[in-house]
């Protein structure tokens, strides 16, 4: 698979076309139904507290700079909106494949047959579903413990002139390598990959892995796209794992 900012792209575009083949359709149903609900409670959710959201990241700024509060919320305003819609997005993709993650994982299984023919080594739905469960909370507490550093540094790094901009570029690398971690942990988990060998094998990808991520991040933070961007990301995290050799 070639190493370019497309490259995940065209990964996502196969897997969204897999998905119309009659015997992988059914396999995307529960997860869009699961997605259904949750898209319509977290935009509800993000609807109601929107200007809440945004009037509290306001009221971080210093007493002192209050005579350029106007001049500060025009730059902070598109920044503070991306920010929002990246955490909105975010959660709503923890959420969905923390519910999903067992359908998930027969989804890759399925794909990655259609693609070589070759299946992963089977296992029983009565030991595949727990350990996609407890594979689920090992990605979240490693997102989890990481991402608080991450949040950290990007709060120093907002309240400092001239490097505030870094703020959204090191959320949006930290975003695209997440999204890639949490869809591409699928095909690997079914040949019961372990995780630290995962982030290795996609470190190594480099621009693949970050492409791929970062364009499924940002179909996590557009409402409507996001209910579909769960089977698509999956089926397209099968693609790059088999493409890339991952399963040899």
């Amino acid at each position: 698979m070639s190493r370019s900012p497309f490259s995940g792209l065209e990964c996502l575009r196969e897997g969204a076309t897999l998905l119309l083949h009659p015997q992988l359709r059914i396999f995307i149903i529960v997860p869009l139904a699961i997605n259904f609900v949750l898209f319509l409670i977290a935009t509800s959710f993000l609807i109601a507290q929107f200007s809440t959201a945004i009037a509290w990241t306001l009221g971080w700024i210093p007493d002192w700079l209050d005579f350029l509060y106007d001049y500060l919320a025009w730059i902070l305003w598109p920044l503070m909106i991306f920010s929002v819609l990246l955490v909105y997005g975010y959660s709503f993709g923890i959420i969905t494949n923390l519910i999903a993650a067992p359908f998930n994982g027969l989804l890759a299984e399925k794909i990655e047959a259609h693609l070589t023919n070759t299946p992963p080594p089977p296992e029983p739905l009565s030991s595949m579903i727990p350990r996609t469960l407890g594979r689920e909370l090992m990605k979240l507490w490693y997102f989890f413990s990481r991402g608080l550093v991450v949040v950290i540094g990007i709060l120093i790094l907002s309240f400092i002139p001239g490097l505030n901009i870094l703020a959204s570029v090191v959320g949006i690398v930290w975003g695209a390598w997440t999204m890639a971690i949490q869809y591409i942990d699928y095909p690997a988990d079914n040949h019961q990959t372990r995780f630290k060998h995962l982030r290795d094998y996609l470190g190594d990808q480099g621009m693949n892995t970050f492409s791929f991520g970062g364009t499924v991040m940002l179909a996590t933070m557009i409402p409507v796209v996001n209910i579909f961007a769960m089977p698509v990301a999956v089926a397209g995290a099968t693609v790059f794992w088999v493409r890339s050799g991952g399963d040899r």
